[in-house]
């Protein structure tokens, strides 16, 4: 990384991250048919396959994961899924970045360490939508918005703060060791079933009281949490100030981590992809 903090330079690129991130967002569909709105059928039919398989599958077998909740499952399953589709998409995406943008990684002049970046802003695009979508649902079923709606763009930028360390990372990380890669989609598929989003964390009486905290440490529990209390509970951050305050703590420190392990590791990008 040169002279210039992160936060600095990604300012100073703002607007060449957002093109690069345009056309990253176009590439993945480039020659089919549907082009782009596969990025948004895609998470659509994953939210109502899930929505089948509990609510109507597996029946009364699943009636224990969602007592408690007293909205209608696909309103709660969706709060819960439309920032985790995020989560995924800019971790995965944005782990192989350098080795899919190695042309760009080996010219001298370019500043690499924007590509990560433009990862996380391409999943954004999806992102925004799902989220108007879903507050345009949630309004159709009786739930208008408010002010605690609002909360839904903070836990938005926390999310995206606490993934910028953990890409950083990852994506300088996998230059030389290609494993990594797969390593972080297991990572997010046992985190899909651990944050947890399928499966209500308050009435499950049969988990002993410190594995339920030990699953609220995770930072994307405060995230998943955080939507659900924006649209369904209409409850504060600032009302659960322990947990904000662990939240920001460990993304701070995966930040700082994260930006550190890329910096010792930039010059050497080159000469290995």
């Amino acid at each position: 990384m040169n002279n210039k903090c992160l936060p600095a330079v990604l300012a100073q690129s703002r607007k060449l991250i957002f093109s690069l991130a345009k056309d990253d967002f176009k590439k993945k569909f480039a020659g089919s048919n549907l082009g782009v709105l596969w990025a948004f059928v895609q998470p659509v039919i994953t939210v109502l396959l899930y929505w089948f398989v509990f609510e109507k599958g597996l029946n009364a077998k699943a009636a224990n994961l969602r007592t408690g909740i007293e909205i209608p499952f696909v309103l709660w399953l969706m709060a819960g899924l439309v920032p985790w589709f995020y989560f995924q998409d800019a971790w995965n995406n944005g782990t192989g970045v350098l080795r899919e943008y190695d042309y760009l990684v080996k010219k001298v002049v370019f500043k690499i360490e924007i590509l990560p970046a433009v990862k996380m802003c391409s999943a954004l695009f999806v992102h925004v939508f799902f989220v108007l979508f879903m507050i345009v649902l949630f309004w159709m079923m009786g739930y208008v918005p408010d002010f605690y709606t609002l909360q839904v763009v903070y836990y938005s930028i926390a999310m995206v703060a606490f993934l910028t360390g953990l890409v950083y990372a990852a994506s300088a990380i996998v230059v030389f060791f290609k494993d990594l890669s797969q390593i972080v989609a297991l990572l997010i598929q046992i985190g899909t079933w651990a944050t947890p989003i399928m499966w209500n964390i308050e009435t499950m009486n049969n988990i002993p009281t410190w594995a339920t905290t030990l699953l609220k440490l995770n930072p994307m529990y405060y995230i998943v949490a955080g939507y659900r209390d924006s649209l369904i509970h209409k409850t504060g951050f600032w009302e659960h100030p322990l947990l904000t305050a662990w939240f920001w703590f460990v993304t701070v420190v995966v930040y700082f981590v994260g930006t550190h392990i890329f910096k010792k590791l930039r010059m050497l990008f080159a000469d290995v992809l």
